[in-house]
């Protein structure tokens, strides 16, 4: 009777001890990981760790005035968009808040509120040079000299807040992305600036170095469960920014990205940056991104078209005004 009793009471502990099955991502009808569809990065948390965060781990008191702080930047970020409303009032102005989607709150991975994305160095701070931070601060400044001294992201040729990258951050809206792989490619779509990063799966070998462009040239492969990209040959002008901190790759600049599918609605993106150049050491981040409803919509920038020419034609009319020297 002991020895059943036994037996009957591990019968009833046995759930308990069972260890859930590590996550299987679906699988390509080639064989590969299948990471295909619509995902965003949306968040409040961003590159470099803000001051009043004390560590990597964010504490409640830490997460709230970081999220009441930007409530009050931008209301009702989420508010559902009404189909059936009218036209808006017309307006001189526009503000931000208007168009801005965000979700305003931290990031969270395995449970646990982030406070940045630099996971290493362990205060969240981008490990400069001071040939690198130079170079950021010449990307920062801008002139009315001509079209080419402008801000990229003013000319139409990347995005605001540097969804696209690599590696790739999260912006006050916009943030989505459509990835859809072949046995040769896999392609990124960027919905701001509609931007299609292409990722050549077939060898690893990259474009010689005087081929450089904004997003770099990417090759990848696949470990186990897991898309590697390997990106080079980034074009100096580029510059990576987020609201706290951004930076600019010299030419021997490098960055290894991992997508790692966590869940059917999550996947962990991990990226690492190498440049001797304008960093004193390779430095990491991870961001997790979550499935989203698609589809992913043209997003059209005309600022090239207008605001540009407007911008310049000004400067003239000022340097003409101007007191003789």
């Amino acid at each position: 009777m002991r020895q059943i009793a036994g037996l009957i009471a591990l019968a009833l502990l046995a759930p308990s001890l069972a260890v859930a099955a590590p996550y299987k991502p679906p699988r390509t009808s080639f064989g590969a990981p299948d990471f295909q569809g619509v995902w965003t990065n949306s968040s409040l948390t961003m590159l470099e760790r803000p001051p009043i965060f004390k560590a990597l781990i964010a504490t409640p008191a830490e997460a709230a005035m970081m999220e009441t702080m930007f409530a009050k930047m931008v209301p009702d970020p989420l508010k559902p968009v009404d189909p059936n409303a009218p036209a808006p009032p017309v307006v001189k102005r526009v503000e931000n808040s208007e168009w801005i989607e965000m979700d305003i709150h931290l990031a969270r991975i395995d449970g646990q509120m982030r406070s940045s994305w630099i996971v290493d160095p362990a205060d969240g701070k981008l490990p400069f040079t001071d040939a690198g931070k130079a170079a950021k601060a010449a990307a920062d400044k801008a002139s009315y000299e001509n079209p080419e001294s402008r801000p990229l992201g003013e000319r139409c040729l990347n995005a605001i807040g540097s969804p696209e990258g690599p590696p790739m951050m999260n912006t006050g809206y916009n943030a989505n992305y459509q990835i859809v792989q072949t046995p040769e490619m896999v392609a990124i779509e960027v919905e701001m600036v509609h931007e299609v990063r292409m990722v050549r799966m077939t060898d690893r070998a990259h474009a010689p170095t005087t081929v450089r462009t904004w997003l770099g040239d990417s090759v990848g492969w696949y470990e186990g469960d897991t898309l590697v990209v390997e990106t080079t040959n980034f074009d100096p002008r580029t510059s990576v920014d987020s609201l706290t901190g951004g930076f600019t790759y010299s030419p021997k600049g490098k960055l290894i990205e991992r997508f790692t599918r966590l869940s059917d609605r999550e996947m962990m993106y991990e990226f690492t940056v190498e440049d001797p150049v304008n960093f004193t050491r390779p430095w990491r981040g991870q961001m997790p991104w979550r499935t989203a409803k698609g589809p992913i919509y043209e997003y059209a920038c005309h600022e090239g078209n207008y605001s540009l020419p407007l911008a310049l034609s000004g400067a003239r009319v000022r340097e003409k005004s101007a007191p003789a020297k």
